[in-house]
């Protein structure tokens, strides 16, 4: 990459792309992405191949190895609470990216977050990460990303995006099983609205009992705050999830160590 932070010209070639794949797939990823923001670290937009059917938008990043079998998150939250970020940064962390890395890759399409965050948006979106399973995690990855819930379209959207998921789960090219749910909130939530935990009911009520333990509180927008007002708020609710030795809520919390422009979670 050249001093003005614009990539090289490289030689097109299938063979040239298959020999950079197997070699470093950071570099495979450099030589199918465009650079964003210049900077530390500088941003690049992933160029995305996508298949849509119906309502619901598949998002491959790798080759998918038929005798690994994969673990899948499914994101549920409200509108603005984070969840296209979080995919952007499970996937850096997915493929080994660390803080200390000049580069950061995005996923999510910036139309996308955009569209979202303005409320124009319906589609669930499934992202799956192929061939990094020996960066940082044992598995391949695959991610659901759930319209934001509770936008300014009523709760009558709401029932349209369970649908929806229920069309995921059902359709012969969905997905078929799911190892957690990441119920995303911002630091500052301190309770949990109404439309919220219908939401968080209907995602429950097509897996039944068997997630309970494997639901995790991801919560951003921290800024140094204590995650405890989220940890409330779903303890009033009396929501059953993964519990720490404290017998609280299992949690993660999301924050931008760099305090920069380029926010892990914003």
């Amino acid at each position: 990459r050249n001093s003005s932070g614009a990539s090289p010209d490289f030689p097109s070639s299938p063979s040239l792309h298959v020999w950079v794949y197997q070699v470093c797939p950071a570099a495979f990823l450099l030589l199918n992405s465009d650079l964003l923001r210049p900077g530390s670290p500088a941003v690049y937009q992933l160029r995305i191949k996508k298949k849509i059917f119906g309502s619901l938008t598949r998002i491959t990043v790798g080759k998918r190895n038929v005798n690994k079998l994969n673990k899948t998150i499914l994101l549920v939250g409200e509108t603005g609470a984070g969840k296209s970020a979080l995919v952007n940064a499970l996937f850096n962390h997915n493929m080994g990216v660390k803080w200390e890395d000049e580069v950061w890759f995005q996923i999510v399409e910036e139309d996308k977050r955009k569209s979202q965050t303005e409320s124009q948006t319906s589609d669930v979106i499934v992202y799956e990460f192929f061939d990094f399973e020996d960066e940082t995690l044992p598995y391949p990855l695959t991610i659901i990303d759930t319209p934001g819930f509770g936008d300014t379209r009523g709760a009558e959207h709401d029932v349209v995006i369970s649908q929806r998921l229920l069309d995921l789960f059902r359709s012969d090219d969905g997905v078929h099983e799911v190892n957690a749910v990441g119920l995303v909130l911002k630091a500052s939530d301190n309770r949990l609205s109404d439309r919220q935990m219908y939401v968080f009911d209907s995602v429950m009520s097509l897996f039944g009992k068997n997630l309970e333990e494997n639901i995790v509180a991801l919560i951003t927008h921290s800024n140094g705050l204590p995650n405890r007002i989220a940890i409330q708020a779903i303890e009033d609710t009396k929501i059953k999830c993964a519990r720490n030795e404290k017998n609280q809520p299992s949690s993660v919390v999301l924050q931008n160590e760099k305090k920069n422009q380029n926010c892990l979670v914003c």
